[in-house]
């Protein structure tokens, strides 16, 4: 296994694909991986679909400019009636909590030799239409996937990043 703070530092939004299928070992690690991220008190409100049927993947690739030709592309939804919230404001945690499942997705992909990118930038609702049974679900983030082609590298300002002085204060 890679040094964490390699694999971190190594990741990258990945923009293009190889045509080299994804395995189906490699898709159950990552859902291995999804299954282990913590969530607020163990709630797990969170579902993820595996899009690969290639009619699947082109429907979903209509609803964004992003799927990069990915020829299996990750769901990820929110259940915020199933998640933890907080009594003092009532804060729900469902995004937060899919978010730790999309950062395992990502951080787990790269470490398994495959690209993804945290897709934002879709039609949910488009979606939701196309796929009935995301309806219910808060869809938080697409992850197109597979092998990293040339031309998908780290964009230029992926090293970039805010000194820690500017971003943590001790108190």
């Amino acid at each position: 296994m890679t040094d964490f703070l390699q694999l971190a530092h190594d990741r990258y939004s990945c923009r293009a694909f190889t045509d080299k299928p994804v395995e189906a070992e490699k898709i159950d690690a990552l859902v291995e991986a999804a299954v282990a991220a913590p969530t607020a008190v163990n709630k797990q409100p969170w579902h993820l679909w595996v899009v690969r049927e290639p009619d699947a993947v082109e429907r979903l690739s209509a609803c964004t400019r992003f799927g990069f030709g990915a020829r299996v592309i990750l769901v990820l939804g929110a259940a915020p009636e199933e998640a933890w919230v907080r009594k003092y404001d009532g804060r729900n945690f469902a995004d937060v909590d899919a978010s730790i499942v999309g950062t395992h997705i990502m951080l787990t992909a790269h470490d398994l030799g495959l690209g993804t990118t945290w897709v934002g930038h879709f039609n949910a609702p488009a979606v939701k239409e196309a796929f009935p049974e995301m309806a219910p679900y808060d869809l938080v983030a697409l992850f197109p996937l597979g092998y990293p082609a040339k031309e998908g590298g780290p964009s230029a300002g992926h090293l970039t990043r805010k000194s820690a002085d500017e971003l943590v204060t001790s108190i």
